[in-house]
Order: C-alpha cells, then sequence, then structure tokens
C-alpha cells in the first residue's frame, strides 16, 4: 500500500489479503455470517477478545479480496447481517 501524494488515497494492489474485525453476541453465528458472506474467497478467521461480561466476542478476519469492490462489498455484507454488531 503506497499513499498517493496527489489525492492521498492510499494505492493498494490487489489482490491482496484484507483484515476485518467482528464483534457479536454469538461465536458460532458470526462464522456462519462470515462463511457466507465470504465463501468464494479465501480466508482465515481467528478469535480476538471476549468482553468483560462475557457477553461480547470478536474475530479476525483475513479475507483475500480481489478488488476495491469486493472488499468494499464484504464490509457492507458483514455490516448488515444480524448475527454481527459491528464491523472494523
Amino acid at each position: 500500500m503506497v499513499l498517493n501524494p496527489e489525492n492521498k488515497k492510499p494505492q493498494i494492489d490487489y489482490p491482496c489479503k484484507w483484515p476485518y474485525k467482528i464483534i457479536g453476541d454469538s461465536v458460532e453465528e458470526m462464522i456462519n455470517a462470515v462463511e457466507n458472506v465470504v465463501a468464494d474467497l479465501e480466508y482465515d478467521v481467528t478469535p480476538s477478545n471476549i468482553s468483560r461480561k462475557g457477553k461480547y466476542f470478536s474475530l479476525n478476519i483475513i479475507v483475500v479480496v480481489p478488488s476495491e469492490m469486493v472488499r468494499d462489498l464484504i464490509f457492507q455484507n458483514l455490516n448488515k447481517h444480524p448475527a454481527i454488531k459491528y464491523v472494523m
């Protein structure tokens, strides 16, 4: 990733590995959501954190994205999935 001095938008060379962090209250439902959203792409899911009271869980996802459009669609689809509370 290189910062373009003209528009200050980073230049990203695709395909590339792109990280997402998701937060929800059911690890199993979040994993199912990830499988549905990125089913045809190479990805890896790892556990991240648990909230102090144990109500919320976070997962790290690394997806090999072929383009900016696909990267943005993954974010949008994860964000609107009912099993996922937050996407970063």
